[in-house]
């Protein structure tokens, strides 16, 4: 399929191939976990409360200041099935802490009976009227443990509904995320798209005018995109800003909360859905207040003594917030997030350190050309000096000592002989020129221990030596051959001396 950022299509328009091509299709999917900016999701109240439209909100990747899905079902139940009841289905997953985040509501008579049938059902059900109850509480605690199922515990009684937000469920935990830290006036919103990170990149610019048709396709503003980023199960997050200019030339970038506000539309987050969004957010950071009332009430189902040491143990209060993690599926969640970030920060490591090897391999270059210049100026000088002590000579001939210069060389006299006194510097001069040469010898031993031979260089002087050494080899088989044809010389001449003496004789 082809990839077409085309205009979206109106509200409540189902659209199969999509306007955006291969980000097309409206997807439901799971919505970021800790969030303060989710739109409202009817039927489904928030973890801090109930669910409200909010305009700030921490963001969609670990690290970054940002989570998806706090609270997941673990299951469709344990697969009992006894007592004649039919276990509670997976849960539908969270999508928005929404605006009960900071308001506690007060405990209504519902939720007081709620407690109390709760109660009942864990510790004293009346069902059956047997020891069977006992085993009945047993199954209810398991139940409440595990958070999922029904708890049945009297006859005339509706059964309770166990979930993973019951103060008896025992997989939960607080981990910590990032807070943001940009202001409302950054403008900065999150788009999450189902696409890999590739197929956004390659269309990215189609990306950019189908959103500026979505908000209108005013002159006056222009969509920009301040980056892009990898996230688990083949999502992307985007984070783009609007500028808006004015007649008079000036611009300015457009709130955050009142560009999420226009996303949060029915006709444009419907239009916004067949892009392939599948959430959006204002990317704005808290007040002290909103914090300090965060912190201040548990989430639902959280044991408030757990929420306080988490409170303790947080290792940065100023950047860090405490979250709840609920079930296995958040536990995997945040684990892949953090896999990613991990990733991510391995290539940037090296990236830094390739970058550091170039910079090193530089600063070597560097170093040697600062040597260089270092003696092509030290020879320059010499020279400058030469040829003025050169002009000098010429330029003072033919006149007279005058008495600045006889001064002078009074004065070089005078340095002369204390130089050249063997109890003061000309002792002390010898001694330091046996040091230099001492250091001078020692430095171009160590230096020669530092060099080596290139393997064909060493492989020339190899046969060159072989050739040398089979060229002595005939110099001394030949004066060795010359020295028998002398042996046998004197031998003959030593023989022919005496007949020569009986001859004459």
């Amino acid at each position: 399929m082809a990839f077409n950022f085309g205009a979206a299509a109106g509200a409540g328009a189902s659209n199969p191939s999509g306007a955006f091509g291969g980000f097309g299709t409206t997807t439901t999917t799971a919505a970021p976990a800790f969030s303060f900016s989710a739109p409202t999701n009817t039927g489904t109240s928030g973890l801090f409360g109930a669910s409200q439209n909010k305009g700030f909100g921490f963001g969609t990747s670990f690290g970054t200041g940002t989570g998806t899905g706090l609270g997941t079902g673990l299951g469709t139940g344990l697969g009992f099935g006894g007592f004649g009841t039919q276990q509670q289905q997976q849960q539908q997953q969270q999508t928005s802490l929404g605006g009960g985040l900071f308001s506690q509501p007060a405990q209504t008579p519902a939720q007081s009976n709620q407690l109390i049938n709760t109660a009942s059902a864990l510790s004293a059900p009346t069902l059956l009227g047997d020891e069977r109850d006992a085993i009945l509480a047993k199954w209810n605690q398991l139940q409440a443990f595990w958070g999922t199922g029904k708890g049945y515990f009297s006859n005339n009684i509706a059964p309770v509904e166990f979930t993973q937000e019951n103060p008896f469920c025992r997989f939960k935990a607080v981990g910590y995320s990032l807070m943001p830290n940009n202001k409302d006036e950054d403008g900065l919103v999150v788009l999450v798209f189902n696409r890999k990170e590739v197929d956004i990149r390659s269309q990215q610019q189609q990306l950019v005018e189908s959103l500026h048709k979505i908000l209108g396709g005013n002159q006056t503003l222009t969509v920009n995109v301040e980056g892009v980023k990898t996230m688990p199960d083949d999502q992307t997050e985007v984070i783009i800003y609007v500028v808006e200019r004015s007649p008079n030339g000036t611009s300015r970038r457009v709130p955050a909360t009142t560009l999420y506000a226009h996303f949060e539309q029915a006709n444009i987050k419907s239009s916004l859905q067949q892009l392939g969004v599948s959430f959006s957010m204002a990317r704005t950071e808290l007040s002290p207040a909103q914090v300090k009332q965060l912190l201040q009430n548990p989430p639902a189902g959280v044991d408030p003594i757990i929420w306080e040491q988490a409170k303790v143990d947080n290792p940065d209060p100023d950047k860090l917030i405490p979250v709840p993690m609920v079930g296995f599926k958040e536990l995997l969640r945040r684990l892949k997030v953090q896999d990613q970030m991990t990733k991510q920060h391995q290539t940037r490591l090296d990236i830094i350190s390739e970058d550091i090897s170039e910079l090193q391999k530089n600063q070597t270059t560097t170093m040697a050309k600062i040597a260089q210049y270092k003696r092509k100026l030290m020879a320059l000088s010499h020279r400058t000096l030469q040829v003025l002590i050169k002009q000098e000579i010429q330029r003072k001939s033919g006149y007279a000592i005058q008495a600045d210069e006889e001064q002078l060389r009074v004065q070089l006299d005078i340095i002369q002989c204390e130089l050249n006194a063997p109890t003061q510097f000309r002792g002390r001069l010898n001694e330091l020129m046996s040091q230099i040469r001492m250091q001078n010898h020692f430095g171009a031993v160590r230096a020669e221990e530092r060099y080596y031979i290139d393997s064909d260089l060493l492989r020339e002087i190899k046969q060159h030596l072989k050739q040398q050494q089979e060229g002595l080899s005939h110099l001394i088989s030949i004066i060795k051959d010359d020295l028998e044809d002398i042996k046998l010389i004197e031998h003959e001449l030593n023989e022919s001396i005496p007949m020569r003496g009986g001859f004459f004789s």
